[in-house]
């Protein structure tokens, strides 16, 4: 067989550097992606002699052609995707032609692996959808499509494959390509390229199938040699995202990066799109000289005429087209975790270079992957897309993805776990961001400080329920306000009677809980009080987010470290008795989960502690930060 193959294949062809066409092949599982780049791979000769010796072992062993060369087993490189006959992660290929280069990315089919296929059009030129003609169109081919037509990949090529099995049925063809065009319409695709094909026999993948001569359009490489998908970066306006302030020594300060888009030369006037601060370009510095100019994809470091306050994460632009500055905005979300989105919860959004705390903070709807339809949604599950709002804890620069890939994109991820959990195309800016302004007060923060003998703080007191945290945080403020410190006390139960007693205790209602409670304890800092806040709160990232809402410093995480087995066995209020009968869903310990905090600033109630003397440990730790003054008499004298 190995001799045959050799046979076939044609003189190397040796090409000189060739404009690089970026596309990838996704689609339904066993559509037949694999096969086709390990069949374009051999028709080019690319495949040395040992790897076809090796070919022809793995196809004895997990091939699915009989006595055949498997082409996909070329691409399908993980043991544990030969043994099963699927793609699992992205695998990249690299195939020259006499006109052409191209970068290939092969994408999983299976539902589970969508986030790779995601990953796959991110930074993809073309498509190349593939249909197994005797199936037509699938849920995987509509969610595929759907994604790449959100990833902003403008061509796609319908290749319907396994044609041979069909007989080479030209009406079958037809009926598929009609059925996505119908469903495509709504997209914005600029072109769809049907071609009926067999990449395991070779139909029309390099040359012309003399089995479709009802076919009369071109073989799917001749297609690709010559389709222009130009963006045109070097004309749209300069995006330059710092990466690196590059300061070797004290007499040289530049800023390095990759030009997302556009052109720049020395002298050219440039602004800092978050601050608004302007300079002119003084150098192009590269490790090969300085440039004459330079434009959208080269990597180089600017110096500038000023010494501005320019930082890793901003963003360099043109001053006369300017990219959108804002906290809020609209966007989709392609979401990859296991765990569901949770409106309101605080993840991180990366955004070129830089990253900052983000919350979800409307789920608009849902996208049916088969009719592109809107669906009413609460959360997003693996692998759903959806139209959201979010807000940032601060303004960062951006455009719609439409107008700029780079600096229209970015990933969401988990706070607790650091895995990415979504990617994200920015649809717009809210007008709601722009239109609302922060009103200026005669009497701020500081000045409030001035006339009180503390500082402020957020004691935040977290447990399972029956710990003792309301106890404690009692006790922690009766001694406070017995000293003259300006408190206030912020229950859990208390709350759900009032500002919060429209909220439940599901996961997207608890996040929804504590956001509420952080916002209220910031204006209560602002205040100049100390907040006790005695909530379970069970998940790191809503105390996360917390933290983040206060300056540096004024969340005091404290930990009261009760086993769940002592919580249990003093079931204060009966609810641990009705949680194990079933009476109460998602109670924390029972049937829902509590996350510990990591590295909290205090820890009480261990080793049998009292709630007296764990007290005593809050109040010390405020004298010794520096909240309070020092109070010599610890642990006694608890009346107000």
């Amino acid at each position: 067989m190995l001799e045959a193959v050799r046979a076939e294949a044609p003189t190397l062809i040796k090409t000189a550097a060739l404009p690089t066409l970026r596309l990838l092949t996704c689609g339904s599982v066993d559509d037949g992606k694999s096969t086709l780049i390990g069949r374009l791979l051999f028709e080019q000769s690319l495949i040395l002699d040992d790897q076809l010796a090796a070919l022809e072992r793995d196809s004895r062993r997990h091939g699915t052609d009989g006595d055949n060369i498997d082409f996909a087993l070329l691409v399908d490189g993980l043991e544990a995707e030969r043994e099963q006959g699927i793609t699992i992660d992205v695998a990249y290929r690299y195939v020259s032609t006499p006109r052409r280069s191209f970068i290939i990315a092969d994408t999983p089919g299976h539902e589970q692996y969508t986030r790779n296929m995601a990953t796959g059009a991110s930074c993809a030129d073309l498509a190349i959808l593939l249909v197994d003609a005797r199936k037509g169109l699938l849920t995987q081919t509509f969610r595929h499509a759907a994604i790449v037509s959100l990833t902003g990949i403008r061509h796609v090529v319908l290749a319907v494959n396994k044609i041979d099995l069909t007989g080479f049925d030209a009406a079958g063809f037809e009926k598929i390509v009609a059925d996505f065009k119908s469903f495509a319409a709504n997209l914005t695709f600029e072109t769809i390229m049907p071609i009926p094909i067999s990449a395991r026999h070779g139909d029309n993948v390099s040359k012309k199938s003399a089995n479709t001569p009802w076919y009369d359009g071109p073989p799917l490489l001749d297609y690709l040699e010559a389709i222009d998908v130009s963006q045109d970066l070097a004309a749209r306006p300069f995006r330059f995202a710092v990466q690196w302030v590059n300061r070797p020594h004290l007499d040289f300060r530049g800023f390095s990066g990759t030009i997302a888009s556009g052109t720049v030369r020395p002298g050219d006037d440039i602004v800092v799109a978050g601050s608004g601060r302007f300079s002119r370009i003084a150098r192009i510095v590269t490790a090969d000289g300085d440039l004459d100019s330079a434009t959208a994809g080269d990597a180089v470091t600017f110096t500038m005429v000023d010494e501005l306050d320019v930082a890793r994460g901003d963003i360099l632009c043109d001053p006369k087209n300017r990219p959108e500055v804002s906290d809020q905005f609209a966007a989709h979300l392609i979401w990859m975790s296991g765990d569901k989105l949770i409106p309101g919860r605080s993840y991180l959004l990366k955004e070129g270079t830089r990253t900052v705390p983000v919350a979800v903070t409307e789920l608009k709807h849902r996208l049916d992957v088969n009719t592109l339809g809107k669906l009413p949604a609460k959360t997003l599950s693996l692998n759903e897309v959806g139209v959201c709002n979010l807000a940032t804890t601060s303004p960062i620069a951006f455009d719609p993805y439409k107008d700029n890939h780079t600096t229209g994109a970015f990933i969401l991820i988990d706070r607790a776990t650091n895995a990415t959990a979504a990617a994200g195309l920015i649809a717009h800016g809210l007008r709601r961001a722009a239109n609302i302004h922060r009103q200026g007060l005669s009497v701020g923060k500081q000045d409030r400080l001035r006339i009180k003998h503390h500082k402020p703080a957020v004691l935040w007191f977290t447990g399972f329920s029956g710990s003792g945290k309301s106890t404690i945080a009692n006790l922690v403020e009766a001694r406070l306000y017995g000293r003259g410190v300006h408190t206030i006390l912020l229950d859990g139960d208390n709350v759900r009677h009032g500002l919060n007693k429209d909220l439940g205790f599901t996961e997207v209602d608890r996040v929804e809980n504590i956001r509420r409670i952080g916002e209220v304890a910031k204006l209560m800092t602002d205040a100049g009080l100390i907040a006790l806040c005695s909530f379970i709160s069970p998940f790191r990232a809503e105390r996360a987010m917390v933290r983040d809402l206060l300056a540096k410093g004024e969340f005091i995480e404290i930990f009261v470290d009760t086993p769940l087995e002592t919580c249990i066995a003093r079931d204060p209020k009966g609810l641990y008795k009705k949680a194990m009968a079933g009476e109460i869903a998602n109670f924390t310990g029972i049937g829902q989960s509590y996350e510990p905090p990591e590295a909290p600033e205090l820890i009480v109630a261990r080793q049998g502690q009292t709630a007296e003397e764990s007290a005593a440990q809050v109040i010390a730790l405020l004298a010794a930060d520096g909240f309070i003054d020092d109070i010599d008499d610890l642990g006694d004298d608890w009346s107000i």
